[in-house]
């Protein structure tokens, strides 16, 4: 009772301890960053312009997402879809609550109206048409009886909503891009303004790249100036060592060796009996479905096959043998494999091509055949008549003339088996020998049948083993990337190689490795690696070994990049050639200072060329490439002028006018002008939404998250 009385004594005191802890935990979660799923940093995905996209939405985002795209986009893609789908969302979302921009229920009616969503049939009349007051009825419906379908409408409905308002927005745009008379007047005049020239070209290949020195200073100065040009993400560069899981020379003997241990008899001791057993093997079962579901990789499949369907690699030898002959055992790609002729059907697959003339009311029939199925089948005789006669070539006639999908094949319809085609077609390919012509008619028209060819199928038992790694060649393969991984870890960073070659493999780079990239070249879909490689405790040099599932990776990370400018080492791949094209060209420029084209080309070793026709909006001279310095520079001069040295992409080049031709006088550039605005308005949509884009600031959290 005396501790009771103590602690109500010192409630305020209490109260104020409890407080500073809770305040100390919540300040706590402020500055460490975290939350209760496991110390990530805050709950959004990412910030856009300050406002946050929550991971549990995204989340959920994606999970629809990957309904929707099934197998086709891996999980990372998914994530990269949505995102750009919600950072698009929210960057245009921002503008249309700046404008006011809204959709009222009227104008989603209107927009479903003018959509694919009209020809639904739950939303359309008696008459097929789109009825606004059936489809508000349906939706009410779908949320009183449906909740699963209007759950599936609202997605659709947050779909059109966003879709009406983008429209909206876009057009607000467009409504303000024009082109004015003397725009279109300059566009009238740069495509039809023509010049032919002379000209010489010392190209930058006459000077060798060896001889122009480039210093690191020269570099670090150009990215400087140039510092939009060589901004960069954050990146990684690593290097690998792959210990591939695969069998060995003895794994797959001993997978060969099993299998033909398993073509004869074997006998086999019955302790219950206290006799011995004779076990049937593949060459003798009389139960091929059971044997093989005991001891084949592959089921017994008994579908008659054409050749086609067989293993490329053993079809021909297959379809020679007798019934109950075995081939094998033969590789036929990860197994080794007996087959054995089960049974033969002779001519059991035709190759046929055909003319189909359909006819109005046909089964499946192009709507724009309005043939009656009399002048159907009139046509059809002629054409008959016409693929009988000597000389004709039926792929030509069908390609002409076929109503069928299969026309632009010249009618070849490939191989089939019987039960494929329609009864009629299918006798009559049964029923005649290779070369016959004929007519006959099904659900969907007249057809012209010519038979190609016909091969025999047959059943084929296949007794199949996987060629896989042995249990002892998987720990060997363990050991080695252990020793490896090991050896090179205990050494010094750099000896990453070198410790590689002493022990025979191949060492491989992967650079500018992304943040949220997942493949990577030699290794496939590795998430875990590129993860691995952005973690602040990663550090330059540090080796780990993955455990992949086709064997294992031991990988160092080389080289980290950071977010922005590129360092001069880094720029210089790209900014290297371009310094040299400079000094080039002033090299060029002063050893060839007041020379005549003439002299130029003599001393430079090369011809006087010409080009004619040349328009200010195609920019191209023949023989040398796109020029548009060069060409601008041509359309100043007067016609017998010539131009100084000048210095253009692929080389320093003097010009000489010798004709101009002024495009002829025209009342009128509206149609010009309009030509100019309908490009504008055409790109409208996507400079508007790279501009916020690139405006924008954008923190992307997903790598915290994926």
């Amino acid at each position: 009772m005396a501790v009771l009385e103590n602690i109500r004594k010192r409630t305020t005191v209490l109260i104020l301890i409890i407080g500073m802890a809770l305040f100390a935990f919540v300040i706590s979660g402020v500055f460490t960053g975290s939350d209760f799923t496991g110390g990530k940093v805050g709950s959004a995905v990412a910030e856009v312009n300050g406002e946050s996209i929550s991971i549990d939405e995204f989340r959920q985002e994606v999970e629809q997402a990957s309904r929707r795209y099934g197998p086709n986009l891996s999980s990372t893609q998914l994530v990269s879809t949505v995102y750009e789908q919600q950072i698009r969302e929210k960057l245009l979302g921002q503008q249309f609550e700046d404008l006011g921009i809204s959709v009222e229920s009227d104008q989603i009616v209107e927009f479903v109206r003018n959509s694919g969503y009209a020809q639904i049939p739950d939303f359309q009349d008696e008459n097929g048409i789109f009825n606004p007051e059936i489809f508000k009825a349906t939706v009410a419906d779908w949320r009183r009886n449906d909740p699963l379908r209007y759950e599936a409408w609202l997605e659709d409905e947050k779909a059109i909503m966003q879709s009406a308002k983008e429209q909206l927005y876009f057009n607000l745009i467009k409504a303000g891009v024009t082109a004015t008379l003397i725009e279109g007047k300059l566009d009238y005049k740069m495509s039809n303004d023509k010049i032919d020239i002379q000209y010489v070209r010392v190209p930058y290949s006459s000077i060798p790249d060896s001889t122009i020195q480039v210093s690191k200073e020269e570099i670090a100065a150009y990215v400087k100036e140039h510092k939009e040009d060589y901004k960069q993400e954050k990146a990684r560069d690593i290097r690998f060592v792959f210990f591939e899981e695969k069998p060995s020379a003895e794994d797959e003997k001993a997978v060969k060796d099993a299998l033909i241990e398993l073509l004869g008899n074997r006998v086999e001791y019955n302790e219950a009996a206290d006799t011995t057993d004779t076990i049937p093997g593949f060459r003798d079962t009389r139960d091929m479905e059971a044997f093989l579901d005991r001891n084949s990789d592959l089921k017994y499949d008994t579908i008659y096959k054409a050749k086609k369907d067989l293993p490329a690699v053993a079809a021909d030898s297959i379809m020679a043998l007798s019934v109950g002959e075995i081939y094998g055992p033969y590789r036929d790609g990860d197994y080794f494999k007996l087959s054995k002729v089960m049974d033969r059907k002779p001519n059991g697959t035709v190759k046929a091509s055909h003319i189909l003339i359909s006819y109005e009311g046909a089964t499946r029939a192009n709507p724009n055949v309005t043939r009656t199925k009399e002048e159907a089948e009139a046509r059809a005789k002629e054409l008959l008549e016409e693929a009988k006669k000597e000389g004709t070539v039926f792929t030509t006639l069908a390609r002409e003339n076929s109503d069928g999908p299969s026309a632009q094949r010249g009618g070849d319809l490939g191989y089939f088996q019987e039960g494929i085609m329609a009864d009629e077609f299918n006798d009559f390919c049964f029923g005649n020998p290779v070369g016959e012509i004929g007519l006959v008619e099904t659900e969907f028209g007249f057809h012209i049948i010519k038979i190609d060819d016909k091969q025999d199928v047959v059943k084929v038992a296949t007794l199949a083993r996987e060629i896989a790694p042995s249990e002892e060649t998987i720990n060997t393969l363990f050991t080695e990337a252990t020793k490896f991984e090991m050896a090179a870890t205990e050494a010094e960073p750099e000896q990453f190689s070198e410790i590689a070659k002493e022990s025979e493999l191949t060492v491989r780079p992967v650079n500018k490795i992304k943040e949220m990239d997942e493949n990577l070249p030699g290794l496939g879909s590795q998430r875990a690696i590129v993860q691995w490689t952005f973690n602040d405790d990663t550090e330059v040099g540090d080796i780990r070994r993955f455990d992949l599932a086709e064997g294992y990776a031991v990988v160092q990370l080389t080289k980290k990049y950071k977010e922005g400018v590129m360092a001069p080492e880094d720029a210089s791949a790209t900014v290297l050639p371009k310094i040299r094209k400079k000094k080039k060209a002033a090299k060029i420029i002063s050893e060839n200072q007041g020379k005549s084209m003439e002299a130029l080309a003599q001393d430079n070793n090369v011809s006087l060329s010409t080009a004619s026709a040349l328009t200010l909006k195609s920019p191209t001279i023949p023989g040398a490439g796109r020029e548009p310095y060069v060409v601008g520079r041509a359309f100043g001069l007067a016609e017998g002028e010539t131009s100084d040295l000048l210095e253009g992409e692929t080389g320093v080049f003097m010009v000489k006018v010798t004709k101009r031709e002024e495009a002829p006088d025209i009342d009128n550039f509206t149609t010009y002008a309009n030509s100019v605005r309908t490009t504008r308005v055409n790109r409208v949509n996507g400079d508007v939404y790279r501009a916020l884009k690139e405006k924008a600031e954008i923190e992307d959290r997903r790598a915290i998250f994926y």
